[in-house]
């Protein structure tokens, strides 16, 4: 029998690399190999957090060899099982009603939502327009960028109380406030990224389009503006989960009893008696600010093809 050529040797181990694991990963569709990540990380999330209560039940919560205590202790108070936080959402709420945890964190869920998507949209456009100022006007940028970085130095803890007050004394409603707080933590990152996208075209298309008599405006909707767009999705995508975390923490001097925010603190001031709800309100507001990062990433895959995303 007449032995492989070369060539043909080659192309089979040519072929051979390419079927390895990373290349059929690569090969997925997005809609399938981001779901599959995720499940991939969750899974060895819940291997760490039960290996490590394993190891310190086994051990006295000590470090094997070395007698060094454990940063965490691996009890059932400070580390609940995944099994049992995962449980705690059938539950009731408290003994005597019917209302499960699950049920209970949907409807504040719900509330929170509605308070970070009406504080991102407000947030988004403030931050928008900004960005559309500051590429048409340096002297403006100049003046205001400034102040607009500094407003991200403050603690939001030291902030929310001062809106709470002043919306209060102005007659808004409290979830009107909260909103606020939302928008305030939305209009940063939406307004650095409006910025660069803006400014990203080559000077040499801009040039163009000027020397063919385009107007400002021309140039921004033609040009500057679908330049942005990827930037700006950006943004929004993290903008989604600081406004989610703005409307939990603003919801706790506002005496809002609704959403995630006062129900964290509830569950905190009875986490001797069951810590597992306490873990899972926080699993659960982690998973509002992931749902709408989706919707956003959602929105950008219908307006913006595959080529033109920064996270391709």
């Amino acid at each position: 029998m007449q032995e492989p050529s070369a060539r043909t040797a080659g192309t089979r181990d040519v072929s051979t690399l390419e079927a390895t694991p990373a290349a059929t990963a690569r090969d997925m569709p997005g809609w399938l190999r981001r779901p599959l990540a995720f499940l991939v990380i969750l899974t060895v999330l819940v291997a760490a957090w039960e290996g490590y209560k394993a190891i310190g039940a086994a051990t006295g919560d000590k470090i094997p060899l070395t007698g060094i205590r454990l940063p965490v202790r691996s009890d059932d108070r400070s580390m609940p099982h995944v099994g049992d936080i995962v449980g705690a959402l059938f539950e009731p709420v408290q003994r005597g009603q019917t209302e499960t945890l699950f049920g209970y964190l949907v409807r504040a869920g719900l509330f929170t939502w509605r308070e970070a998507a009406v504080g991102f949209l407000m947030g988004s456009l403030i931050g928008f327009a900004l960005g559309v100022v500051f590429v048409h006007s340096p002297l403006v940028e100049r003046g205001l960028m400034p102040y607009v970085v500094a407003s991200q130095t403050v603690p939001l803890l030291a902030i929310a109380p001062m809106v709470v007050v002043w919306g209060g004394q102005l007659g808004w409603e409290a979830w009107i406030r909260v909103t606020l707080i939302s928008a305030y933590l939305t209009f940063f990152p939406v307004t650095i990224n409006t910025l660069r996208g803006l400014r990203s075209p080559n000077p040499t298309s801009v040039e163009l389009m000027r020397s063919y008599a385009a107007s400002r405006w021309q140039v921004m909707w033609k040009l500057r503006m679908p330049a942005a767009l990827p930037y700006i999705f950006t943004a929004l995508k993290v903008s989604a989960t600081a406004s989610v975390i703005g409307a939990v923490v603003g919801e706790l001097p506002s005496g809002i009893a609704d959403g995630l925010g006062r129900s964290l603190l509830t569950f905190s001031y009875y986490y001797i008696s069951g810590p597992e709800k306490l873990y899972a309100s926080i699993l659960f507001s982690a998973a509002l600010g992931i749902a709408f990062v989706a919707i956003v990433s959602y929105a950008e895959r219908i307006i913006l093809p595959p080529g033109r995303r920064l996270a391709e």
